[in-house]
């Protein structure tokens, strides 16, 4: 008995002190500079985040369980849909096509697309191989559209890092849409795209000054989409090799990569200054697509005799 009591009395004795933690509210410390240099948005832009988010991440109580299950859809539908990625449509269509054609003559562009690699932690199991990209890690491969502001007008994040650009295209519904919506425009990709009627690339051999003006339209003005993912990366450098890799399994990657998108465009909405760090390397694709399609070289033929 007196040697339970000693061992209570040391345990009372030396009990540790009580550590609180920090409770300091990054809101109410920094100013608009600070929080964009520490969490990349401005305090207001933070604050409309958070209210969007907080009906879904927040501990249940007996006042949120009140709350319908359609309701909860609607504001989860709000938060994904009602800005940040749209393919451009009817009226938007024109204004887009005007500021590409600003950046270099190319005419009815609506688009610029290309895939980019986002690193991942190394995985393991029978489906590791497919996410070791071109480059020798792994990755998930991200395709893209966007327009002339840098904005991304539709992205597909599902397929691992071995998968080729011009097969994830031709699996997405971005595919179907531009192949039953001829007279909308063309999109512009690089020789990894085969050349369709609604897909212009570039030609492999010029051959005479037309053809060379053709290609330094078509480069300069699909360059906007290695310039999105540039400015994508430099904000979210967690999207980068430079960053290391995302550390989760590929399906919370892909959730994670695709809310960066949103937030891109959510910050090129609003003019959100970007860190100006180093610029980060970008990885170019070089395989070139042989495919070959007559009426697809014929719209390409009179494209080049504009120029």
């Amino acid at each position: 008995m007196a040697a339970a009591l000693q061992i209570l009395f040391m345990r009372r004795h030396f009990r540790r002190e009580r550590v609180f933690r920090d409770r300091t509210n990054p809101l109410e410390l920094y100013n608009d500079e600070d929080m964009i240099k520490r969490y990349r948005f401005p305090r207001a832009t933070v604050l409309e985040l958070i209210d969007r988010v907080s009906p879904m991440i927040e501990t249940p109580t007996r006042r949120s369980m009140s709350i319908s299950t359609s309701t909860q859809s609607m504001l989860c539908n709000q938060l994904l849909h009602k800005q940040y990625i749209q393919f451009p449509r009817d009226a938007d269509l024109t204004a887009v096509k005007e500021g590409f054609y600003r950046i270099a003559t190319f005419p009815k562009v609506i688009g610029a697309i290309d895939g980019t690699l986002i690193p991942i932690q190394g995985l393991s199991g029978d489906d590791e191989p497919n996410f070791v990209c071109r480059k020798g890690y792994h990755a998930i491969n991200v395709q893209a559209v966007v327009d002339h502001k840098l904005r991304f007008t539709n992205v597909v994040v599902r397929w691992p890092g071995s998968t080729h650009d011009a097969f994830i295209l031709q699996q997405s519904a971005l595919y179907r849409h531009m192949d039953t919506n001829l007279n909308a425009g063309w999109l512009l990709g690089d020789s990894g795209y085969p050349l369709k009627v609604w897909l212009i690339t570039p030609l492999a051999n010029p051959s005479n000054p037309q053809e060379q003006r053709f290609n330094n339209s078509h480069c300069k003005t699909r360059n906007i989409v290695e310039r999105a993912f540039g400015v994508l990366k430099q904000r979210f450098r967690c999207l980068h090799k430079t960053g290391g890799a995302l550390s989760y399994r590929p399906e919370r990657s892909t959730n994670i990569i695709e809310t960066c998108f949103r937030l891109h465009n959510l910050a090129v909405e609003k003019n959100i200054p970007l860190n100006l760090d180093q610029p980060l390397p970008i990885l170019h694709n070089d395989h070139i697509n042989q495919q070959q399609n007559i009426a697809a070289q014929a719209l390409r033929n009179q494209i080049i005799q504009r120029f």
